[in-house]
């Protein structure tokens, strides 16, 4: 399927010197779904943002970023393009950016806004045919029955499923997700992670999501990108991800990671297809 994203010598220095990425590189192929993990602060959200072209690296290096051969941004420059290029970016944030004012399906149907014509944008004017797919993707992530609530009536768990589904409406190759299941409960926690499961499975999307709990990772996602401080320091098989591996990559700092439990696992109920692509042997870390 080829490369869906690379990224060579990205490096990111916030004012007053912090270096929240240092010299990453990484290739993520098209239809797999990697795990970004690391404590607070190490740069998994940058990374992210740096991906979908929200935030530009630091212009003194020749950092690059590629989305299915398209540039985002090459020496610390957005590409003049972008809009085209994100078109085919969704981004699953945190706190879900939904329109708490607007019914579910209108905030679902924004992800059709980049193909239509500025005075529909403007209007909000859509077509049944638009409608129905986006009905469509809120059955698939279990929500069709809330297509004409207020987003603001929603719980946290149907929220970033209606996020989901915009991605999916939008027509996404690529799914970006920053801490999706950080704000909720075990439920909605498994319900996000089995349908970003299914989306790249099904969908064959590249999915790469960004988690504070190790055994998460290791439950959805082949393959692991560990950073630490801004630089990635394993890449390579979840499975491998034992605690003697994370206290030799992180030290006293992995105490914190293995301190956050794997909530979704205490659920009983049926465990998660396996992603789309398996992780290859052997063990790839970085230097």
């Amino acid at each position: 399927m080829g490369a869906a994203i690379h990224i060579t010598s990205l490096s990111k220095t916030f004012p007053g010197g912090r270096r929240a990425l240092q010299d990453v590189n990484l290739t993520i192929q098209g239809g797999e779904m990697v795990a970004l993990i690391g404590a607070s602060g190490s740069g998994k959200s940058t990374l992210l943002r740096h991906m979908a072209g929200l935030m530009a690296a630091d212009s003194a290096t020749a950092g690059q970023i590629q989305v299915h051969g398209k540039t985002v941004q090459r020496n610390g420059k957005i590409a003049s393009d972008i809009r085209r290029t994100r078109a085919d970016v969704g981004f699953v944030f945190q706190q879900f950016n939904l329109v708490d004012r607007l019914p579910v399906i209108v905030n679902v149907l924004v992800g059709t806004l980049h193909r239509l014509p500025m005075w529909r944008s403007l209007l909000r004017w859509f077509t049944s045919a638009e409608v129905s797919r986006g009905v469509e993707a809120l059955r698939r992530v279990g929500i069709a029955e809330c297509c004409h609530q207020r987003a603001s009536t929603l719980s946290g768990g149907q929220q970033q499923r209606a996020a989901i589904a915009r991605a999916m409406v939008q027509g996404a190759k690529v799914i970006l997700a920053d801490e999706p299941i950080a704000s909720l409960d075990p439920e909605s926690s498994r319900k996000v992670m089995d349908i970003l499961a299914r989306v790249n499975r099904e969908d064959q999307c590249t999915v790469v999501v960004s988690l504070h709990q190790v055994n998460v990772a290791i439950k959805y996602c082949a393959r692991t990108v560990a950073l630490h401080q801004g630089r990635v320091v394993y890449d390579g098989p979840s499975v491998a991800l034992t605690p003697t591996l994370l206290r030799e990559l992180y030290g006293a700092e992995a105490d914190d990671i293995l301190a956050l439990g794997d909530h979704i696992s205490s659920l009983q109920d049926a465990k998660p297809q396996p992603p789309h692509l398996a992780w290859p042997a052997p063990l790839a870390r970085a230097a």
